[in-house]
């Protein structure tokens, strides 16, 4: 473990791994603030076994959880109007949808853009990028591609975003590939979807801290806790220190605070251990 991703974990691990509140620091307990009601989201990723089967029994099944938002990753053979019309029947709003590099980078983007209208979000999200691509030439290709898809999502009324991985926060030839699309992408025309397990897995700086460096970047959060051998957990039984995260997180730009689990072994009870969490949690 290099000493830039043992210098997060030991700043991130204030959470024991234990579900529920006890596993908040005092600090957090002790302060007011709180996570909007309205910013409480799951990304849909989380939920995909049972959406394949059901998809609005499962939407409405987050609804009477609590959660007020959902982030559409894989539609499971529903147009974005069938998925929308669901989403209006549980009372649930998507904030934005997955989209492949391939499509947002080809003769596809403006279809993909007026299925995120339909849907009513309003980011359009790169979920990862090509093996190919991870080197400083290719990050600094997709810099410029990004600021090119961004000004069309902005002209259609949307936002870039990007979603990192472990492997975005790896440093080539002494540079921060992360750092490249944070240094040379348009703060007008492109943000970021920062999943906080994938950037203290990766060695990043702690999202709190890059919060205050790019302020305004990150409108979105993936909310997903890491056990203590490394796997994922439901937010707030693992090691992450969220307060300490989402301390800055206003500095951030932080809109939406989206749950995921890359792999529960029930998604249903991962998603309400996971809100009664983040509800509850004063920071």
């Amino acid at each position: 473990m290099d000493r830039t991703r043992r210098t997060f974990l030991s700043t991130a691990v204030g959470v024991a791994a234990a579900a529920g509140l006890g596993a908040t620091s005092a600090s957090a307990t002790e302060a007011r603030r709180r996570i909007p009601p309205s910013g409480i989201g799951m990304h849909l990723y989380t939920m995909r076994t049972p959406l394949a089967t059901d998809f609005r029994g499962t939407l409405e099944r987050l609804a009477e959880i609590g959660y007020a938002t959902v982030g559409v990753s894989g539609r499971h053979g529903h147009s974005a109007a069938d998925i929308r019309r669901m989403l209006d029947e549980t009372r649930l709003r998507a904030v934005l949808e997955h989209v492949g590099y391939d499509i947002v980078k080809g003769a596809a983007l403006p279809q993909a853009l007026e299925d995120i209208h339909t849907l009513g979000g309003k980011w359009i999200v790169v979920p990862s990028l090509p093996g190919s691509l991870h080197s400083p030439a290719g990050y600094r290709e997709v810099a410029k591609e990004f600021n090119r898809v961004g000004l069309a999502a902005r002209e259609s009324g949307l936002k870039l975003l990007y979603h990192n991985h472990g492997t975005d926060h790896q440093v080539v030839d002494g540079v921060s590939l992360y750092d490249i699309l944070l240094s040379e992408t348009d703060p007008e025309l492109v943000g970021f979807e920062l999943d906080l397990y994938w950037a203290a897995n990766g060695g990043a700086s702690a999202p709190g801290e890059l919060f205050v460096r790019h302020p305004r970047r990150f409108p979105a959060l993936h909310v997903k806790d890491m056990a203590p051998n490394g796997d994922f957990a439901d937010v707030g039984s693992g090691v992450l220190d969220f307060p300490a995260m989402f301390d800055t997180a206003r500095q951030g730009g932080v809109k939406q605070w989206l749950v995921e689990h890359d792999a529960p072994a029930d998604p249903f009870a991962s998603a309400l251990a996971s809100y009664t969490y983040l509800s509850r949690l004063r920071y």
